[in-house]
């Protein structure tokens, strides 16, 4: 939770014979720093204070297409859908109106590859690593992931129980993601891991018999085989990636000015329940599926 904001105490005022003209001049010189240094955090998280690509207007990048269910219908800009909901939500807490929010299509490497950002913030199913903060700053996280597998029904991967079941096997994740870096990193597998540019692809070579299964997060696992590899399973998911918790944050240019507002933001709507209540909304059936040791 928040720690509550501790305030100087005023010391006592000694009373000697010029006491009141000394009680006069220490009420005269006596900081006012309660009141103007909140107005002044207040204003500088405001649209007036924020310094964004456009101004009045906050720039949301994401990737094309935009996945469910993390979005809905392919629109970004609906307010439907986990992360859609969530970037709204974020933008409001900030002071931005919906109609000020402004969508770019960004796609998911160069989000998080060094150089300036087109961007003010990006919202893409974004694990925040060491690695990354490198290239880019973070918010802090707005969701709690975990990483899953998927495969055909029937297959010899399908049957798996453990993570030594997925050893001999050939595994696939998109680039650049943890779900890569779980098949490389927590489950090593005998066989170098396919890499694809887009969650698409994966989902092709998975469905082709190119790849024996195929790593993503939970969410995407569970939408995935109901919409889209419908003779697709979750064979299960890992506790954690490589001993910690994963999260998901917002994506900022490095050194963004913008980086300590949208983390003062995002961590207010996770203690008001907010992104718990979008994440019943949207995610709620992505909840269970067995645990890989």
């Amino acid at each position: 939770m928040r720690p509550a904001i501790a305030f100087p105490a005023v010391p006592r005022l000694a009373v000697i014979a010029a006491g009141p003209v000394l009680v006069l001049l220490a009420a005269a010189c006596a900081p006012q720093a309660d009141s103007s240094s909140t107005s002044s955090a207040s204003s500088s998280c405001s649209p007036s204070g924020l310094s964004t690509q456009a101004k009045g207007k906050l720039t949301i990048g994401t990737d094309d297409p935009a996945y469910e269910p993390w979005f809905s219908d392919d629109k970004p800009s609906n307010g439907k859908g986990y992360e859609s909901a969530v970037a709204y939500a974020v933008a409001k807490q900030l002071g931005y109106s919906k109609s000020a929010v402004v969508w770019q299509k960004v796609a998911f490497n160069k989000a998080i590859a060094p150089g300036v950002k087109t961007f003010d913030i990006d919202i893409n199913q974004v694990s925040i690593t060491s690695d990354r903060k490198n290239a880019v700053d973070f918010s802090s996280g707005y969701y709690d992931v975990r990483q899953a597998v998927i495969a055909l029904k029937g297959s010899k991967a399908a049957n798996a129980t453990s993570i030594a079941d997925l050893k001999k096997l050939k595994l696939g994740a998109q680039v650049g993601t943890t779900s890569l870096d779980v098949i490389n990193n927590v489950i090593k597998p005998t066989q170098q891991a396919a890499a694809y540019q887009k969650n698409d692809y994966a989902k092709s070579a998975l469905k082709n018999g190119q790849v024996d299964a195929i790593v993503t997060d939970l969410p995407t696992a569970f939408y995935i085989t109901a919409a889209e590899v419908t003779d697709g399973k979750i064979v299960g998911q890992f506790s954690t990636t490589q001993g910690q918790q994963e999260q998901f944050g917002l994506v900022l240019d490095k050194g963004s000015s913008l980086t300590s507002c949208v983390s003062k933001a995002v961590t207010a709507l996770r203690e008001d329940g907010t992104l718990g209540k979008l994440e019943k909304q949207w995610l709620s059936d992505a909840v269970d599926a067995p645990v890989l040791k």
